[in-house]
C-alpha cells in the first residue's frame, strides 16, 4: 500500500503536502503505544500546518507514554482523484496507516464549509461515513473546536465532541477510550462514559423533536450518562498550559509559515458580532518570562525567522511593551522578526510595533468593521474614526505606507449610509497619510479594504439575526464598490454571497442539516471552502431533496424565546446576558470592556475562571 501511494507523488502539484517527515516529526511505531490517535485536519496540508491548536494536540498527545498521534489531512482534487482511481485509501503523513486501523479519529472544526470535507475523509479512510453504521472495530469519532460549540448538524457522523479548551480534556478522552480499549468493553459504553466527562457531548445519547412551525421543540438526554446540559473546559493558567517549541516544519510554505506565539486567550471586548471572544472567554495572560523563554526555544528547534503575537486582540495583552522589547533584545541576533497581528485601532502602541519592525516593516491591519459610529457602536466595537485617523497618522509618521482595513457588510441594522462610510473611513486613511510632509513620509500609499458577509453565529447577541439574502448582499456591494472609484490610492474586496448563504446554515442549523450535508456529498461536494470547488447547485438540490430550505435557516430572524439547537451546550455566557446585548444593540447602546467592571456574562456562575467577577 505504501508504496502504491508513493507511486502517485511524481502525477501532483505539490508531492510535499504527502510525504511527511518533515523535520520535528514525532515518529513512534504503533506496537509502542496503548492507544492510537489520528489527528484530522479537514482542509489542505498548508492550512493544517498553519493551525496552532493542531500542534499543540498534536504535541501533547504524542507527549503520553503510552499514546502516538498521526496527522492526517484533506488531499487536494489531484491526489484525491488518483487516489479514487488506484483505490488507495487515506493514510497517515507519519507511518502511511490508514485511517480505519487507528483507535481514535479526530476533526478540528474550524469553518462551517469543510463538513464535507470530514466526509469524504472518512470514507476515503475505509470508516463508515455514519455513527450508527460504525461496529465494534472502527475507531472512535471525535471533534473539536470552535464550531463544535454548535455540534447538531455533524450529529450523524461524529461519535463524541469536545467543547471548550482542549489541553485537558483531549486527554482525559484518550484515557477512557484506551481503558475501554484494554477492558474489551462495547462501543456504546465507551460512548456512555466519555458523556461523563466534563466538556464531552455525544450526540447518540439525545433526542430531538420539532414544532409544525419547523423551530426546535426539545432536545433532551435519552441516557443517564448524559448530562442535559454540557459545560465548555477552561484552561485557567497559561503558564502551564502545553506549547509547542518543536512542531514539524513544513517543506513547502503554508498559509502561516511562522512560529506563532500565543501570548494570551480570551478577549474582554464583547463585540456582538464575534463569536471567538465569546467562546474563549475569560482573557488569560502568560507571562512575559515565560513567553521570551517559548519564543527562543521555538527558533532554536524550528529555525522560523519571523515570529507572530498571537491573540483576538493582541493590542490589549497588559505587558505588549515589556514583550516587544524583550523579545528583539533576545533574538537581534538571530535576524528573527515580530508580527503584530489583531491590533485595534484605539490601541495602536507606537513604541511596540516600533520594536516589532526593526528587523521587517509588514503592512499594518485594522478591523473598524463598520463604516459609521452608529453601527460601531450597534456592533459594540468601541472605537471612532478619530482613534482610526490618529492611529494611522502615527503610524504613516512612522515610516508605514500599507494599511489593510476589515469591514463587515449586512451587519444587523445596516443602512446605504453605513455602506458609504466604508469608503469614508478609507478616504480618512487617505488623508491621514496626506497630512504628513512628503519628506517624512514612504511613498507609495496602500490601503486595502476588504468586507466580508455577516454570518450570524451561536453565543452571540446576534444568534438571533438573519443574514442579508444574496440578492442584496450583490446590491450592497455594488454600492460599496462604486463609493470605491474616485479613491486612487484604495481598493476594496469582498467576499462570495453564496458560499457566507451556507456558513450560515450550518452555523446555526439544527440536526435535519446532517442529511442536507450527507446529500450535499453525495452529490459530489467538498473542498466547498476553495471557491473553484464549490457547487451552490449541487448544495440547493440537497436541499431540495431533503425537503429543506436555505430560507429558513440563513434568512430567518429567530424570536429572543425561540429553543435554538446549541442550547443545551454550556459555553459560560448565559443566555441572558446574550439577549440584553442584543436588545442594546438595537438601540446602539455600547457596553464596556469588561475590564472595567464586571457586565454579568456568566462566567461567574464557574468559580476561580474568571479574574474580572471575583
Amino acid at each position: 500500500m505504501i508504496n502504491d501511494f508513493e507511486a502517485l507523488l511524481p502525477r501532483v502539484e505539490k508531492p510535499s503536502r504527502y510525504t511527511g517527515s518533515e523535520m520535528n516529526t514525532n515518529i513512534k511505531t504503533f506496537d509502542q503505544a496503548e492507544v492510537t490517535f489520528a489527528f484530522c485536519f479537514p482542509d489542505t496540508y498548508e492550512v493544517a500546518m498553519s493551525h496552532l491548536g493542531m500542534r499543540i494536540l498534536y504535541g501533547i498527545l504524542n507527549n503520553l507514554p503510552y499514546a502516538l498521534c498521526e496527522r492526517v489531512c484533506m488531499p487536494w482534487i489531484d491526489m484525491l482523484n488518483e487516489m479514487k482511481q488506484h483505490n488507495v485509501p487515506l493514510m497517515s503523513l507519519e507511518s502511511r496507516t490508514v485511517l480505519k486501523d487507528f483507535d481514535i479519529v479526530g476533526f478540528t472544526l474550524q469553518y462551517e464549509m469543510s463538513y464535507t470535507n470530514i466526509l469524504e475523509m472518512l470514507h476515503m479512510g475505509r470508516i463508515p461515513v455514519k455513527s450508527a453504521e460504525r461496529g465494534e472495530n472502527d475507531p472512535i469519532v471525535v471533534a473539536g473546536g470552535p464550531c463544535a460549540f454548535n455540534p447538531e448538524p455533524l450529529h450523524l457522523f461524529i461519535d463524541a465532541f469536545m467543547i471548550g479548551d482542549g489541553e485537558q480534556v483531549i486527554i482525559e478522552l484518550t484515557d477512557v477510550i484506551n481503558e475501554c480499549k484494554k477492558n474489551n468493553l462495547p462501543r456504546k459504553e465507551c460512548l456512555r462514559r466519555l458523556a461523563k466527562l466534563r466538556g464531552v457531548y455525544v450526540p447518540s445519547l439525545y433526542k430531538d423533536e420539532y414544532n409544525e412551525d419547523g423551530t426546535l421543540k426539545s432536545i433532551e438526554p435519552i441516557d443517564d450518562a448524559a448530562p442535559k446540559s454540557v459545560l465548555k473546559c477552561i484552561i485557567t493558567d497559561m503558564d502551564h498550559a502545553y506549547v509547542p517549541t518543536d512542531p514539524p516544519v513544513p517543506f513547502q510554505q503554508v498559509v502561516f509559515d511562522r512560529i506563532m506565539l500565543e501570548i494570551m486567550r480570551g478577549c474582554t471586548r464583547g463585540c456582538r458580532f464575534c463569536q471567538a471572544g465569546m467562546l474563549y472567554r475569560p482573557v488569560r495572560e502568560r507571562s512575559v518570562e515565560k513567553l521570551v523563554q517559548l519564543a527562543k526555544d521555538s527558533v532554536k528547534n524550528t529555525g522560523y525567522e519571523e515570529i507572530s503575537l498571537s491573540s483576538l486582540s493582541s493590542s490589549d495583552y497588559s505587558c505588549l511593551a515589556e514583550l516587544s522589547t524583550r523579545l528583539v533584545e533576545e533574538l537581534r541576533d538571530q535576524r528573527v522578526s515580530l508580527s503584530l497581528p489583531s491590533l485595534r485601532v484605539d490601541k495602536f502602541v507606537q513604541d511596540t510595533l516600533t520594536q516589532t519592525q526593526k528587523v521587517k516593516k509588514s503592512s499594518l491591519t485594522f478591523a473598524p468593521e463598520a463604516g459609521t459610529q452608529r453601527l460601531r457602536d450597534v456592533i459594540n466595537k468601541n472605537v471612532t474614526e478619530d482613534d482610526l485617523v490618529k492611529t494611522l497618522n502615527s503610524a504613516f509618521s512612522n515610516g508605514w505606507n500599507a494599511v489593510k482595513l476589515y469591514f463587515m457588510t449586512g451587519l444587523p441594522t445596516e443602512t446605504d449610509e453605513d455602506l458609504l462610510g466604508i469608503a469614508e473611513v478609507a478616504k480618512a486613511a487617505a488623508g491621514a497619510y496626506y497630512s504628513i510632509p512628503k519628506d517624512k513620509r514612504v511613498k507609495g500609499l496602500r490601503i486595502t479594504c476588504s468586507a466580508s458577509v455577516f454570518v450570524p453565529k451561536p453565543f452571540t447577541p446576534f444568534q438571533w439575526c438573519a443574514q442579508d439574502r444574496p440578492e442584496t448582499v450583490r446590491e450592497k456591494q455594488q454600492l460599496v464598490r462604486e463609493s470605491f472609484y474616485p479613491l486612487r490610492s484604495a481598493r476594496f474586496n469582498y467576499h462570495d454571497s453564496a458560499l457566507s448563504q451556507l456558513e450560515a446554515c450550518f452555523a446555526v442549523g439544527d440536526r435535519r442539516l446532517a442529511n442536507v450535508l450527507y446529500r450535499a456529498w453525495e452529490l459530489g461536494c467538498f473542498l466547498d471552502g476553495w471557491h473553484e470547488h464549490f457547487r451552490y447547485d449541487l448544495w440547493s438540490q440537497a436541499f431540495d431533496d431533503c425537503g429543506l430550505t436555505i430560507d429558513f435557516y440563513a434568512h430567518r430572524t429567530r424570536n429572543l424565546d425561540e429553543l435554538l439547537p446549541w442550547d443545551h451546550i454550556d459555553a459560560g455566557i448565559s443566555k441572558s446576558f446574550l439577549k440584553n446585548e442584543f436588545i442594546k444593540a438595537t438601540k446602539a447602546e455600547t457596553t464596556k470592556d469588561c475590564r472595567e467592571g464586571c457586565n454579568g456574562c456568566g462566567l461567574q456562575k464557574i468559580k476561580g475562571v474568571c479574574k474580572q467577577c471575583e
